[in-house]
């Protein structure tokens, strides 16, 4: 054998026994492409990750794994020259337990510590024995230095049994190993008990994206000078995939236009193309292939629309390892889960599909307007329909599911309908204003205008009562477009004249139930023999519902008061909209107005309606993976709002991440950012709070309303809170409608805080009398509260009782707690003063004096002001609170599901840890420490 030590050396030429050969090729990273991009947040991320026992570096082929743990690997070697560099290990196809553990040999003795004795870390050079696995772990255990282990494409391990050694050093070297991973899917290792034991980094395609300041770097890097807009139009169309950043970087050389090349990078382009083929797609099994091939004809897919396309019942688990193993496909995160393709393989995979016999390529979109007419969603339907070209099923699918195309979000991508030909038109007018309604939904209101007229041409000619039925498809049509095109003025004109289109009385016809998308899906098979013109029209026997027509203009009058402010007739509008959408069978809509009703009661303070309608829109079939987040965002942002009156954080951070899509849109944005101050606040960073109540205010700018004056009174609160009075008192009372309760009640608090409570008692509004019922909840509440404890410092506290007693009773039915916890100083003492007067709400108040916050000076909110040597056990705190009530242990025993010998022996336990030898001295001690 040739003694080329550049590529190939023995065993023993790395400290080993004589054995089989060993590659340094292996033993060494490959030479960083050139330019390399610096990249310092993915080096933080390894850095971080090395402090724990494995860091995972997972990702699709081209996303710059590789490279990444080169180029991190050469900064740590020059960071540090008198360290070991970090090992490498590149494993390759076949390797099995023998032969992997060779290279694991090589590696671990190659970071001996400096000065060691070789021997002292026996590695053996074949897979080892039970017995030298633990002497081995116990050398690595004893070692100064972690020793740190990269292991590149680790998922061309096929036999697990390979890694059992390795996992078994991960767990017995007391964290002295510190594993690097990288490669593309089902890697080998314990993956999800390492994740719960708090043992793994995981790096995802999401974090090796670049961003749109690396993207500009490369292409700086490589010589390319692009606009900034090309840069972020670039990054968006290869979503950061750094092989394709690459491949149009070289691309760009010598383009005399590169912002139009940018523009219309795809597939197409030979070096993108070949490289998906070869290293992307060459691996997959073929029905997966089949599979992602199939889906390319929409634009996203979940199991009931694969199996749709495939006929494959396993298409579930193909999708889900797709995801999971291969990353080819990114999973939205619902229920059930909807998955997307990478752009450009999307584009690949549309490519293939298009050059499929017209008569396949038609099948699969026929499929897929049948599932999508089963499944509520018209509008990806009459899409695939209009595709198809089955003019028929087209028109049927408008006409029968016009009012949920109305709020159709559109935005969808894919091949542009051909128009029909024009004896189809002329046959069914209609049919053009299916081809208007698809255009305008896709952002195209040129040709939706030019399908209009060409409609309208055709109009005269339908007698009655088609031709009045058509002037509703029009005006319906016309609402689209001006809702998408956001043009208040329009949507108001164009709601009106659909409202004039209503049957002064409605025949048996019209007053049926209105046919939904979904039995259109299922009437193509009910009656699929009878003649075209007979089902069309017992189709669109529904379309003259008196229902539909006050569901879309309702609707659109409920969106335009509420991004106007109107919050009562927005709240008003879209509890009518509601009613008319579920009497007319229109689930779409019904989401659309449901979620934001949700959030206008929770906004108004109905908790409990908040919820329950926000519960009811999200478990509506339809919700589940549509375009229809931003509609859900609405239901999950009530939800929010309902856990922060009730103080639950947790929940309500958890509800504004679901909440996200919505951000878009004022109202909802505003809301959220609001949501966060306050959360943000309740944790004592006034700063932050500040910033995101001057980022809601902004997002509401112009729009004025009670949303404007809640949003003043809240940052007037957080400024009294931090001192800045002057500014307070300029947030509360500079308004025009500073006289309105939650400027009001917030004018009165910055007084109290001031020090001045008769200004305070003077300023606030009267929460009791009978027009405060229109007030919003919280309001209300806060008032009473502010009223009990300026009650108490004038020394009334005969009145601050009975005030806080009918607190409680207007905060029970809908669970509030916020407004107690988070109150004024000197409401607490109220509270634990009246477990003692009789109130009808006593576990209520025992569990609030508990959770009150104590933010006087007098302690650090919510920890007791002095420590017991033992502290209380979960349950004795439990205990304790029943012991303020004048309820006996056999009681206590009954109310708590426990003998009454447990109960005895806690309350023992309770009296030791306070030093108290009776119920009333124990009680009256853990009030002191603030226990209850």
């Amino acid at each position: 054998m040739p003694d080329d030590r550049s590529t190939v050396r023995t065993a023993g030429a790395v400290g080993a026994p004589a054995g089989p050969p060993l590659l340094a090729s292996r033993l060494t990273p490959a030479v960083l492409p050139r330019p390399v991009v610096l990249r310092p947040r993915l080096a933080r991320m390894l850095d971080e990750g090395v402090t724990s026992p494995v860091t995972l570096v997972r990702a699709p082929a081209g996303w710059g794994k590789t490279t990444l743990l080169a180029s991190w690997r050469q900064a740590v070697t020059e960071a540090d020259p008198d360290a070991p560099a970090p090992a490498w290990i590149s494993v390759e196809a076949g390797d099995d337990s023998d032969r992997l553990w060779s290279y694991l040999a090589a590696a671990l003795r190659s970071v001996a510590d400096p000065g060691a004795d070789p021997a002292a870390t026996p590695v053996p050079d074949r897979a080892p024995r039970p017995d030298e696995l633990e002497v081995l772990a116990a050398a690595l255990a004893a070692r100064e230095r972690p020793v740190v282990l990269i292991l590149d494409d680790l998922h061309r391990v096929t036999d697990p049994a390979a890694l059992v050694g390795l996992e078994f050093l991960l767990r017995h070297t007391e964290q002295r190993l510190r594993v690097v991973a990288a490669g593309r899917a089902g890697l080998p290792l314990a993956v999800h008990r390492l994740r719960l034991a708090g043992e793994l980094t995981e790096i995802g395609p999401g974090d090796l994206a670049f961003t749109a300041d690396e993207v500009a770097d490369l292409l700086t890097a490589h010589g390319v000078a692009v606009p900034a807009a090309a840069v972020e139009r670039l990054r968006g169309r290869t979503e950061g995939w750094a092989a394709a950043l690459r491949i149009a970087a070289l691309g760009l050389h010598g383009q005399p236009d590169p912002d139009r090349w940018i523009t219309q990078l795809g597939a197409d382009q030979p070096e993108i193309a070949g490289y998906l083929r070869e290293e992307v797609l060459a691996g997959l099994d073929p029905a997966d292939r089949d599979l992602l091939r199939r889906a390319a004809v929409t634009d996203t897919v979940c199991a009931g629309l694969a199996v749709a396309l495939t006929g494959d019942g396993d298409a579930e688990g193909r999708l889900g390892a797709l995801a999971a193993d291969a990353g080819l496909l990114h999973p939205d995160g619902g229920r059930p889960v909807w998955y997307r393709c990478h752009p450009l393989l999307a584009d690949l995979l549309y490519r293939e599909v298009s050059r499929l016999p017209a008569e396949e390529q038609r099948d699969l979109h026929l499929r897929a307007a049948s599932w999508y007419a089963g499944n509520s969603r018209p509008a990806d339907a009459l899409r695939h329909a209009l595709v198809a070209g089955d003019w028929t099923r087209a028109t049927d699918l408008f006409v029968t599911g016009w009012p949920e195309l109305a709020y159709d979000r559109g935005g969808r991508t894919g091949p542009v309908p051909a128009p029909p030909p024009a004896e189809a038109v002329s046959r069914d007018p209609e049919l053009a204003l299916a081809c208007a309604a698809q255009r305008a939904l896709d952002g195209d209101g040129d040709a939706a205008h030019r399908h209009l007229r060409l409609a309208a041409g055709h109009a005269r000619a339908l007698p009655e009562p088609r031709r009045s039925r058509f002037a509703r498809l029009v005006a319906a049509v016309e609402l689209t477009l001006a809702r998408l095109a956001d043009d208040p003025e329009a949507v108001r004109v164009a709601a009106a004249r659909l409202l004039a289109t209503r049957p002064a009385v409605a025949s048996p016809a019209v007053a049926e139930p209105a046919v939904g998308a979904a039995t259109a899906g299922r009437l193509d098979l009910a009656v699929a023999d009878e003649p075209v013109a007979v089902r069309a029209e017992g189709l669109r026997a529904g379309t003259g519902d008196d229902a539909d027509v006050r569901t879309v203009a309702g609707t659109a009058s409920a969106l335009l008061a509420l991004d106007a402010g109107d919050l009562a007739g927005a709240a008003s509008g879209f509890a009518a909209a509601l009613a008319a959408a579920r009497s007319a069978g229109r689930p779409r809509t019904e989401l659309v107005c449901a979620s934001r009703w949700a959030l206008l009661a929770a906004l108004r303070g109905e908790l409990r309606a908040a919820e329950e309608a926000a519960r009811a829109a999200l478990a509506l079939p339809p919700c589940q993976g549509w375009s229809a987040q931003l509609d859900c965002g609405y239901a999950y942002l009530a939800l929010a709002l309902v856990a922060l009156h009730r103080d639950q954080p947790a929940e309500a951070e958890a509800n504004l991440t679901l909440a996200a899509p919505a951000n878009e849109e004022a109202a909802a944005g505003a809301v959220a950012v609001w949501c966060r101050a306050y959360l943000r606040g309740d944790e004592g960073d006034l700063a932050v709070a500040h910033r995101l109540l001057v980022e809601a205010r902004s997002r509401w700018s112009g729009r004025g309303g009670e949303l404007d004056g809640r949003l003043r009174a809240a940052e007037a609160d957080l400024h009294s809170a931090r001192g800045d009075v002057p500014t307070a008192r300029d947030l509360a009372n500079g308004h025009p409608d500073s006289a309105a309760p939650p400027l009001a009640v917030a004018a009165a608090r910055v007084e109290l805080r001031a020090g001045d409570p008769r200004a305070a008692a003077r300023l606030l509004p009267d929460w009791s009398a009978p027009s405060s019922a229109d007030w919003p909840l919280p309001v209300r509440l806060d008032a009473a509260l502010l009223d009990a404890v300026l009650a108490a410092g004038s020394g009334d506290g005969r009145r601050a009782g009975r005030t806080v007693e009918q607190a409680l009773d207007l905060a029970a039915p809908d669970g509030y707690r916020r407004p107690f916890t988070r109150a004024e100083p000197g409401l607490r003492d109220l509270l634990a003063a009246h477990l003692d007067s009789g109130t009808a709400h006593w576990p209520t108040v025992s569990d609030l004096v508990r959770a009150v916050e104590v933010p006087d000076g007098r302690g650090t909110p919510g920890v007791p002001l002095a420590a017991l040597d033992e502290p209380l056990t979960e349950r004795e705190l439990t205990i304790l609170r029943y012991l303020q009530s004048i309820l006996s242990n056999v009681e206590i025993a009954a109310e708590l599901s426990v003998s009454v010998n447990t109960v005895k022996t806690h309350v023992r336990n309770i009296y030791r840890k306070l030093d108290a030898t009776r119920r009333r001295d124990a009680v009256r001690r853990a009030r002191q420490l603030r226990l209850i």
